[in-house]
């Protein structure tokens, strides 16, 4: 079988168009350098070409050797037919350390650029922060959204990035950052999927001219904070059966039919195949109704990540 072409998108305030699906490269529990290595180019082979990465995913050196080696067996001509996303971790979320990251993410990735680069978290974490939840209140800080957006500003303008976005960021968080930003977010990446549809959100970024990026589109079953309420909806399932598809299938179809971008994230050969192969059906004005008025629940929260602290709960019931 040979590689699906997947539908690109352009951006606003970016250089590149992106591929409208994604394969993600956070694992749980980590997956280790070879394993992660592999399964990027076997989706390379399947006909990914947009890969999400972060410097707190630990996945950024596994997936510049994948590209190397991509480069080097001929699936890929050239880096350009790659679209990299990578994060700003929070540690380095302060206006002088965010080039400097930018930099490092590079030299993990063994590129010159990467095609958009993310703030990961609306917060600043302190240095003396080695692992999650964070163990004392006063190590999660208030993201100085106005001096960090200029650093994430100038990574653009050096050339070290195409494109610069934002990551679980609320309407009221973007509203801050418009106010003074120079050059608006190109995407906004956050949690979607039809149990947690994000409409408010989504109308909000598509005002503004914000592509929203999903994560956790099938509601990241077997990781300590997805479950099984995408995968195993009732509702998807009888779709499913009746149109030939997995449930997995389903919500990505109806994810890609809100014109929102999709990161997804399978090691395993057959699945990472099954979640290109939603562009030969659609779904009709019945089905889409019935997702649309599924019971909404939030899966990931900031509050489990990082603690149950007072800034966390804000930002949770932001967003």
């Amino acid at each position: 079988m040979g590689g699906i072409q997947v539908p690109e998108i352009s951006l606003g305030s970016c250089d590149r168009t992106m591929p409208l699906l994604g394969m993600g490269t956070s694992a749980y529990p980590p997956a280790d350098p070879e394993t992660a290595k592999a399964a990027i180019l076997e989706a390379i082979r399947a006909g990914y070409r947009h890969f999400d990465t972060a410097f707190a995913y630990g996945s950024e050196k596994p997936l510049g050797e994948a590209i190397g080696e991509a480069l080097r067996l001929g699936l890929v001509k050239s880096r350009d037919e790659l679209f990299i996303t990578t994060k700003l971790w929070s540690s380095f979320a302060e206006k002088d350390m965010i080039v400097p990251a930018m930099k490092m993410s590079l030299s993990n990735l063994q590129l010159e650029y990467v095609d958009m680069y993310l703030i990961h978290w609306p917060v600043k974490l302190s240095k003396e922060v080695k692992k999650m939840p964070v163990e004392k209140r006063e190590y999660i800080l208030p993201l100085d959204i106005k001096s960090v957006w200029e650093a994430m500003e100038e990574c653009k303008n050096l050339g070290l990035a195409k494109g610069i976005g934002v990551s679980n960021f609320s309407c009221k968080k973007l509203e801050e950052l418009l106010s003074t930003a120079k050059i608006p977010p190109a995407v906004n990446q956050v949690e979607m999927n039809p149990i947690w549809q994000q409409k408010q959100l989504r109308e909000y970024c598509n005002a503004k001219g914000i592509h929203i990026s999903a994560y956790s589109p099938l509601g990241a079953n077997n990781t300590k904070w997805g479950d099984n309420r995408v995968v195993e909806c009732d509702v998807l399932e009888e779709i499913a059966k009746a149109r030939g598809k997995s449930p997995a299938q389903v919500s990505l179809r109806w994810l890609y039919e809100q014109g929102v971008s999709i990161v997804t994230k399978s090691f395993n050969k057959q699945r990472m195949r099954e979640n290109l192969d939603i562009f030969d059906f659609a779904l009709t004005e019945e089905e889409s109704k019935r997702i649309a008025q599924l019971p909404q629940k939030k899966g990931v929260l900031f509050a489990t990540v990082m603690g149950p602290y007072d800034i966390c709960l804000e930002i949770d019931a932001e967003i």
